[in-house]
């Protein structure tokens, strides 16, 4: 039986200040003309609390960047639901904070791109570090959750520690170190974010002393870079289970990372309801379960613990989403990812495809 989800994942706009080679967002950005308007959104909120969502996430590209940002919080937690803010900090003001502290934020998620500020301002692709400390600042004085998220890849990982210490600095409560997983502009400048696995190895063992250092102070989640695993990185607690994502032009997605399998019809909120798509959709109920798996995962004692890993990888790097995720050492299809690894991971670093604006 498919049960309710627990958290919508609401990408306001693909419009953002940043343009971070590794953003996830799709090369083909949604434009500000064909993002969801405010009453849309709204309903989009209504129908996903009948539905059972419990937390509702803004997100985008940059949400601050709508407007009516403010009126879609105050709407969100009026339905009461747990909301979370997940900004680059440009363009927050103690002034805008305050308002939507009033409106009924609880926590915010702040990205930051190094403890380095040349190196920072270089991924960001504008001159951000600065802004993100001011962010920092008004978010811990507004006395909400606070999250740091870094992503992590070849041209800061050795930083992981100065990271660290600037997320102790910002008083952050969360820490998240997240491997860059490669869909969008982060797939499109693969070679120059894979990291080698000596820094893996070095950066590993720093992790694991901060966390023990820092524990009840400040919880760190480390993300794996699962390229150099030996299993694959479980698809969002499986497929439909937990989460959905209403992207800027409103198609519903089992993942943010979803539409890039085209093999699957798209789903609209134009066309359906949130309860149509999630439990009847073809979409959504593809790979829910294990019952859609082959083999070797059909058998394998893992397929309830990484639902035979990302479905999107999968289908980036076979052409077929039911394949085992090559990431897995067991998958037919693993030299493909031995193939990247080996080619792909260079001693000079590449220059970066910046993402762009819309």
């Amino acid at each position: 039986m498919t049960e309710a989800p627990l958290g919508l994942l609401a990408e306001l706009t693909h419009r953002c200040p940043l343009h971070c080679p590794y953003c996830s967002n799709p090369v083909e950005l949604v434009t500000r003309a064909d993002e969801l308007d405010t009453l849309t959104w709204q309903r989009v909120f209504d129908e996903a609390r009948e539905l059972g969502v419990l937390q509702m996430h803004m997100s985008g590209g940059e949400p601050l960047a709508r407007p009516d940002l403010p009126e879609l919080l105050g709407h969100a937690s009026g339905l009461g639901c747990y909301t979370n803010l997940v900004t680059s900090g440009l363009g927050l003001t103690a002034e805008r904070l305050a308002d939507l502290v009033d409106r009924g934020l609880d926590h915010v998620q702040l990205s930051v791109q190094d403890s380095d500020r040349a190196n920072a301002n270089l991924i960001a692709g504008v001159k951000a570090y600065d802004r993100k400390l001011t962010a920092a600042r008004l978010i811990k004085d507004a006395g909400v959750a606070f999250t740091v998220n870094a992503v992590m890849h070849k041209a800061n990982l050795d930083h992981i520690g100065g990271i660290i210490a600037l997320a102790e600095e910002m008083d952050a409560d969360r820490l998240e170190l997240a491997n860059t997983q490669y869909y969008g502009w982060a797939l499109r400048n693969r070679a120059a974010l894979l990291p080698t696995r000596e820094q893996l190895a070095a950066a590993g063992p720093v992790v694991r002393r901060a966390q023990e250092r820092l524990a009840g102070r400040m919880e760190i989640v480390y993300v794996i870079a699962d390229y150099h695993e030996a299993n694959p990185k479980p698809c969002m607690y499986g497929w439909g289970s937990r989460q959905l994502t209403v992207a800027p032009n409103g198609d519903v997605l089992p993942c943010p990372a979803a539409s890039v399998i085209t093999s699957l019809p798209v789903q609209n909120v134009a066309r359906s309801s949130l309860s149509e798509i999630w439990y009847g959709s073809e979409t959504f109920n593809a790979f829910r379960g294990t019952e859609w798996m082959r083999e070797p995962c059909r058998s394998c004692p893992r397929k309830e613990i990484d639902f035979g890993g990302c479905r999107c990888q999968a289908f980036q790097l076979t052409g077929d989403a039911a394949a085992t995720d090559p990431v897995c050492t067991l998958s037919p299809d693993h030299g493909l990812v031995q193939d990247i690894l080996a080619t792909e991971i260079v001693e000079t670093r590449p220059a970066f495809a910046m993402r762009r604006s819309v």
